[in-house]
């Protein structure tokens, strides 16, 4: 299976956590608020405890953390958030998926058009992208955050299949994404904490079937889109199938 940039996408989250740390934070409280809504104690909510962990990841409050999901449980009063999706397509025909949480569906869609037609991308129609993805939980590792005897490839590619592994992507020499059915990646994550392995980061992403190449200009574009999208209020998680 081909690879994608969300590992890429969590660095550049980490950056602006620095420069626009409210607007990170509101990202994030709106996730913790929806996902709360299946049930406030992330023990028993899978989706929470992810939810929590990204937030910690970017040195969220804690005490922030806890009144998004008092807001989700319905014990404060909160917006009747939503999520939506969107399909686009960017410079040198990337297929996008841009998911989002929004309290206003219809300003959400005009902000997300108004990114993409000035950075030259264009909305497609519902279906029209989301078949060249596959849903899948993810899990990024770090090989150099492991312990000595996991600083190898074949040792933790080995660890990460008989976790239950479904697939495996190198992004490079040192980041690893570990694939798995949306279904058991909780499974696979504490399969991997059994053995020891540290994840970066757990989510459920889409995942490419394949990735394309682009030119050198198209990506240069694609990337000033990726990073408008990312410090927008409106888009919460941006997929594509570039390639790395």
């Amino acid at each position: 299976m081909s690879g994608h940039s969300h590992a890429k996408t969590i660095k550049h989250q980490k950056g602006l956590a620095d420069a626009k740390r409210s607007s990170v934070f509101s990202k994030y409280s709106k996730e913790l608020e929806i996902t709360a809504k299946e049930g406030g104690d992330p023990v028993f909510n899978s989706k929470l405890r992810m939810a929590i962990e990204k937030a910690k990841e970017v040195n969220m409050p804690t005490e922030n953390i806890e009144r998004a999901v008092k807001r989700g449980t319905g014990e404060l009063e909160g917006g009747k958030l939503e999520e939506v999706s969107f399909e686009a397509y960017g410079p040198g025909n990337v297929a996008i998926i841009i998911d989002g949480i929004t309290d206003n569906k219809n300003r959400t869609l005009g902000e997300i058009k108004q990114i993409l037609n000035q950075n030259g991308g264009k909305l497609v129609g519902e279906g029209a992208i989301r078949w060249m993805f596959d849903r899948k939980g993810t899990l990024i590792v770090s090989l150099k955050s492991q312990n000595e005897n996991l600083q190898n490839k074949e040792n933790i590619e080995l660890a990460a299949i008989e976790a239950g592994a479904e697939d495996i992507y190198w992004h490079d020499d040192n980041i690893l994404d570990i694939y798995t059915k949306p279904e058991n990646l909780e499974k696979v994550r504490k399969n991997l904490e059994e053995k020891s392995i540290k994840t970066d980061s757990v989510s459920l992403d889409w995942v490419p079937k394949e990735n394309i190449k682009v030119d050198d200009a198209a990506r240069r574009s694609c990337q000033k889109l990726f990073e408008a999208l990312d410090e927008s209020d409106s888009a919460q998680n941006v997929y594509s199938n570039i390639e790395d």
